[in-house]
């Protein structure tokens, strides 16, 4: 296989490459026409977790609209700019874009409302983090091929997928928890995919506050990477619908970000000209950022929509419903594990209580909303 990997590019040397990886947890025979991340992406995509996802949303509860984003949208946006990223550094495009579709396959129903219940829930036994659940899935949870558990990636993929983890957690992990044990970075993949992740969150939620009536046009002028976007868009088509108005900022807002973050990424490269993924890992901060500036119009945003849409009045209304559906199944579940399939109920009621706590979390984090909210009606 040439250096391109299945691009029709050259790879830069600091770039992953499938001739150096570290290889999978279990070996198998190289595929006759695919790249060991190709391979990895095909899996992602084939999984159950992964087709669940269209049923797990962002903000809004799945039934509040058919326009929203879910994890699985948002998952597709941010591979399309990992991507973006990628190639224009010469790095791997297919490693980016499975890191990117496989990082929320651990993602609870009921967004940031759900994982946030379930760590509660987990407090005594652990605590739950999608990141780690995330690896968790793919490393045991699907259940598709004879000959192990998971799917099987690659420790580069599995690396991407583990953006943050705690010491204790790391300890138990071992060949993949020991950067954050070491405090060395991931390589440029993953890096890109971390904040691929932010930049879709931003500009999606920008979309989807404005399409639910929780942000106003005059609201999102405070913010001056929308207001750019708006300046520019409104001098050049003073007569634009909202609705094209809003796409066409954002549209401009992903560029913005997404150009800095290459030139700046560019710049760290070539001040520190790494002579592999290796030589990335051990250096003491990540090569991929924003500038000063970009970086600050971005949390500005950030913290803007925390602020106006996370913390409006509609969507923690929403927040507790949630919160109150995921205790009670929980609860429930930990009560009498009967009340789940057979393939979850017969591990936990032959385990500890807090093997039980995981099982149980294992198997509320893969429901979608709408299923977790008809098993809370069928519990009563």
């Amino acid at each position: 296989m040439s250096s391109c990997e299945h691009n029709d590019r050259p790879l830069a040397p600091y770039a992953a490459h499938q001739s150096t990886s570290r290889g999978r947890l279990f070996e198998e025979p190289a595929a006759s026409y695919r790249g060991e991340f190709q391979r990895d992406r095909d899996r992602i995509i084939h999984s159950t977790a992964f087709r669940r996802l269209v049923y797990k949303t962002q903000v809004f509860v799945n039934h509040e609209g058919d326009l929203y984003r879910t994890r699985l949208t948002h998952s597709l946006e941010v591979a399309q700019i990992a991507r973006t990223v990628a190639r224009a550094l010469h790095l791997n495009e297919a490693l980016v874009e499975a890191i990117s579709l496989a990082h929320d396959l651990g993602h609870t129903p009921f967004g940031h409302a759900g994982q946030d219940t379930l760590n509660a829930c987990m407090r005594e036994y652990g605590g739950f983090e999608h990141n780690l659940q995330s690896l968790r899935v793919v490393d045991h949870l699907e259940h598709k091929y004879a000959e192990f558990s998971g799917l099987n990636l690659t420790f580069e993929t599995r690396e991407g997928i583990l953006k943050h983890c705690s010491a204790k957690n790391a300890r138990e992990l071992g060949e993949i928890g020991n950067r954050f044990l070491e405090r060395k970075q991931p390589g440029l993949e993953a890096q890109i995919a971390n904040i691929a992740d932010a930049i879709a969150y931003n500009n999606h939620d920008v979309d989807d506050g404005y399409r639910a009536g929780l942000l106003s046009i005059d609201d999102l002028r405070t913010q001056t990477l929308f207001a750019a976007g708006f300046d520019d868009v409104s001098a050049r088509y003073p007569d634009l619908e909202d609705r094209r108005l809003i796409y066409e900022i954002i549209r401009r807002m992903i560029d913005r970000v997404v150009s800095d973050l290459i030139r700046t990424t560019q710049d760290n490269i070539e001040s520190v000209n790494p002579a592999s993924i290796d030589a990335v890992r051990e250096h003491s901060r990540p090569l991929v950022e924003l500038s000063d500036t970009v970086l600050a119009e971005h949390q500005s945003l950030k913290r803007f929509l925390f602020k106006n849409m996370y913390q409006h009045h509609k969507v923690l209304d929403m927040t507790v419903r949630a919160q109150r559906m995921l205790e009670k199944l929980f609860e429930q579940y930990m009560r009498d594990p009967r009340e789940m399939p057979e393939e979850f109920a017969a591990p936990a009621l032959d385990d500890s209580e807090a093997g039980r706590a995981r099982i149980v979390a294992d198997y509320i984090a893969g429901m979608t909303d709408r299923f977790a909210i008809a098993e809370h009606d069928r519990l009563g």
